[in-house]
């Protein structure tokens, strides 16, 4: 009978422990509550002897809690930490080893960590966990979202642990450059060349050997083409040019001690030496790199413990033979590339180079391009490309990469700033489920407006496959394809109803009207080529104008392209072009005759100077251009008429190798056989080096009447680049627009 006591006794106690396990099961499983009703029992925890980042790490997750929940959660050390007190433990050693980039946060009993693999790790790990866990958003450094809660828990056996493998990221943006705390936010750094000797991150060949030092006693330390040296680029066989750069590259190591890279490479142009010495090691590896891999690796070898850093851009794109140095980081650019199409669809060139270099080193770092630089306010429609390209240069185990958007505003300059980011940080992730929650939070009832017109404008590029989306391009490439008049229309009529919908706050109002800004932009350049009836120079454009001048004066934009070219000038040049097409004209639509070859742009139509159509800021848009070559041209008004005033105007885009003409003359005559010269006059603007690079120049002739039926115009080019130029001893340009005749 003992026995028989004994089962139950021994049943009950089962139960009783299975009691206590499930018991204990379900308080494991259950939610960490960090927050509940605006009241926290946990402490904000840092290491003793925790460095100003780990310090900066906890207040901002203190901050944030506080934003979302209400709850104060005091931030302590080890010393003065609460023993009653649950931790969230900021900036402690992982339990598990980490890379100086890898973060994570994971739970510990009732304890929360949020580490990383460095100080700045940790920061960025704070932030991901708010990011992911509450539900934060950092859209702009003035633009975020905190989602408002009473309570804050964490599902139980959380743990989180990720290693960008892009782990240096950049994106030119002034928004990250200018605040530095946005910049953490989101993972990128705060400058273009992070650990660089400063003013020394690219294109230095001439700051190594200046022209004005050793040019004159020594031209044999600079390039040789033809019979000519040019100071474009150094000579790389040249044993003196080498001990000369060794020598600045200490020394500025030497100034600098805590820089850990300097670059030592090519000015920006394609004029490399091709002496007797340099071609011969160009053909031994195959590639102009080979001269300049050789050069860089002995200057590597001089410095260990330092990295030398070079391009592998235009002319040294392709990669040589000789393996660059375990301290040589090579720096790939994708200048050349279509950016409608991702890179491996539509630049094999520079995927094929890319591969290449791949196989010779494991110190990469990619050079990219997000917009157009001569119009940083024109629709530029490559955001689908983004994704494919990054990822591309992940997959290739590029360590480094450099988005160089337009550091100054853009179209959707928050929203493609945010992208790059993001795609930078993790390429794996959907870039439209990005693009789609930036907006919504961004421009939130304005979001599918703003995200139609997105889809809209990509789309219909995409039906252009030979369309060449070019970094260097202009709005009026597009104006047959993707910017057509209808759709223009449809654009500016999503972004009416865009403003429709949030005309009830301010705030987010004037977000939706600067991204608008590129749609204005491409209306107002439409309407200076003529496109249509409903788009042409009139004083009904004045409007639009006038929203684009304020817009930009709002949001404190104030440059148009890479070459200096401001928003002021735009507008006062924008004006004057009403002006001009306001001004009676005997020469329109009358034909013209050329005496000398135009090439490439405009379609090399000589018709362009009478067919009403202004030029802008850009060559693309209706300039005649005439390469290492005078223009003359001849107007036949078709009758005998009176004339007193000959107007045009000519375009510089000096990095571009475009230069005002040195001279202007009008002639008339009136059986197209004897010319006699009415007017004439130089620029008022002659070429010298540090000119503003982008300018316009009138030619307003005013004269005594005469009778005339052909009008001749000749301008006097520069023919090639003065040596001081990039382009030395290449053929200049000149571009004229519409020839006024009254």
């Amino acid at each position: 009978m003992a026995t028989l006591h004994q089962r139950p006794s021994r049943f009950f106690a089962l139960l009783l422990y299975l009691g206590i396990f499930i018991s204990l099961m379900s308080c494991f499983r259950s939610p960490k509550v960090i927050v509940r009703d605006g009241v926290s029992s946990y402490e904000i925890v840092i290491p003793s002897e925790a460095d100003s980042t780990i310090l900066h790490a906890a207040e901002e997750l203190r901050h944030y809690i506080l934003q979302s929940s209400g709850a104060d959660i005091p931030v302590t050390t080890e010393e003065t930490h609460d023993p009653e007190a649950k931790s969230i433990k900021v900036g402690f050693e992982p339990t598990t080893a980490y890379t100086p980039y890898t973060i994570g946060y994971y739970q510990e009993g009732d304890d929360l960590y949020i580490c990383g693999g460095s100080p700045q790790s940790t920061l960025y790990a704070v932030y991901r966990f708010l990011e992911q866990e509450l539900g934060c958003m950092w859209l702009s450094p003035e633009a975020e979202l905190i989602p408002k809660t009473k309570h804050i828990r964490i599902e139980p056996g959380t743990s989180y642990t990720y290693a960008p493998e892009i782990e240096t990221r950049t994106v030119h943006s002034r928004l990250f450059y200018e605040n530095h705390v946005f910049a953490d936010k989101l993972g990128v750094t705060y400058e273009a060349f992070p650990g660089y000797v400063p003013g020394a991150g690219v294109h230095t060949f001439h700051r190594f050997l200046p022209e004005a030092s050793f040019y004159e006693a020594h031209p044999e330390y600079y390039a040789l083409h033809g019979d000519k040296r040019l100071t474009t680029q150094l000579c790389l066989s040249n044993e003196d040019v080498l001990r000369i750069v060794i020598d600045s590259v200490r020394a500025l190591f030497e100034r600098y001690p805590d820089a850990e890279i300097i670059s030592v490479s090519q000015d920006d142009n394609t004029q490399y030496c091709m002496c007797e010495h340099c071609s011969a090691i160009d053909s031994q590896e195959g590639s102009p790199s080979g001269s300049m891999i050789r050069f860089v690796n002995a200057v590597a070898e001089q410095v260990p413990g330092k990295m030398i850093s070079t391009l592998a851009y235009q002319y040294t794109r392709k990669p040589c033979i000789t393996r660059p140095a375990a301290n040589v980081l090579i720096t790939l650019c994708s200048i050349e590339c279509d950016r409608s199409k991702a890179i491996e669809e539509g630049c094999s060139d520079f995927a094929n180079d890319l591969q290449g270099w791949k196989q010779l080193t494991d110190k990469i770092r990619i050079w990219d391009y997000t917009t157009q630089f001569t119009n940083f306010l024109a629709p530029f429609p490559n955001l689908h490309t983004l994704h494919p390209n990054i990822q591309l240069f992940r997959n290739s185990h590029a360590k480094w990469i450099f988005e160089q958007h337009s550091h100054q505003p853009s179209e959707l300059f928050e929203l493609r700033s945010y992208l790059t980011a993001q795609l930078l940080w993790n390429p794996d992730q959907d870039p439209d489920q990005i693009m789609e929650s930036f907006s919504e939070a961004y421009y939130q009832e304005a979001a599918p407006f703003v995200l139609e017109y997105i889809h809209t404008i990509h789309e219909e590029i995409q039906k252009v496959p030979g369309f060449f989306l070019f970094l260097y391009g202009d709005p009026s490439q597009g104006f047959d394809s993707f910017l057509r008049p209808e759709l223009l229309m449809t654009y500016d009529k999503l972004f009416t109803q865009a403003e429709d919908a949030v005309s009830h706050k301010p705030e987010v109002l004037d977000r939706v009207k600067k991204a608008r800004l590129s749609t204005h932009y491409a209306v107002l350049e439409a309407s200076r080529k003529g496109v249509s009836e409903d788009y042409r120079l009139s004083p009904q454009i004045r409007p639009r104008l006038e929203q684009f001048k304020s817009i930009c004066e709002s949001a404190e934009i104030t440059m148009m392209n890479e070459m200096g070219y401001s928003v002021d000038e735009y507008i006062q040049s924008y004006e004057r072009a009403l002006d001009r097409a306001s001004l009676p004209n005997k020469a329109a639509k009358k034909p013209v005759f050329l005496l000398s070859q135009p090439k490439k742009y405009a379609g090399e139509d000589p018709q362009v100077l009478t067919d009403g159509s202004l030029g802008g800021n850009s060559f693309y848009s209706n300039w005649l251009g005439f390469e290492g070559n005078d223009m003359k041209a001849i107007i036949d008004l078709g009758q005998a008429e009176s004339i007193s005033h000959v107007h045009t105007a000519f375009l510089k885009v000096t990095n571009h190798v475009v230069f005002f003409p040195e001279q202007v003359e009008i002639s008339y005559s009136t059986d197209s056989v004897s010319f006699h010269k009415i007017a004439e006059r130089g620029t008022a603007h002659p070429l010298k080096s540090g000119d503003k690079v982008n300018d316009l120049e009138y030619y307003d002739f005013q004269f005594t009447p005469v009778q005339a039926r052909y009008i001749k115009v000749y301008a006097k080019s520069m023919k090639t680049a003065p040596a001081w130029h990039h382009a030395s001893g290449l053929p200049s340009w000149i571009f004229c627009d519409e020839v006024i005749i009254n």
